[in-house]
C-alpha cells in the first residue's frame, strides 16, 4: 500500500504535468488562435473605415454635382421644387 507522502507526491506529479499540458496547449492552439482573431478584426475594422470614408467621398461628391446643377438652370431648380412640394402636398391630403 502507498504511503500518504507517495500518494501526495502523486498528486503533485500530476498536477505538474497537467501544467506543462495546459501551457503547452496555450501556446501551441490558444494564442494563435487568439492572434488569429485579432488579426481578422483588426483588417474587418480597417476594411469598414475604408467603406465609410469612401460613402462619404461619394455623398459628397453626389451633393457638389447637384449643387452646381442647380446653380446652372436655377428656373428649372424652383421649378421642379414646386411640382415636387404641388405633388406630395396633393397625396398627402
Amino acid at each position: 500500500m502507498a504511503s500518504t507522502n507517495d500518494t501526495g507526491t502523486d498528486a503533485r506529479e500530476q498536477i505538474r504535468q497537467l501544467r506543462e499540458q495546459v501551457d503547452t496547449l496555450m501556446r501551441e492552439r490558444v494564442t494563435p488562435a487568439v492572434s488569429n482573431a485579432a488579426a481578422r478584426a483588426q483588417e474587418a475594422a480597417q476594411h469598414a473605415r475604408e467603406a465609410a470614408q469612401h460613402a462619404r467621398e461619394v455623398a459628397h461628391e453626389q451633393t457638389e454635382a447637384f449643387s452646381n446643377r442647380v446653380r446652372e438652370m436655377p428656373i428649372t431648380s424652383v421649378l421642379i421644387a414646386a411640382a415636387a412640394g404641388f405633388l406630395i402636398g396633393r397625396i398627402s391630403r
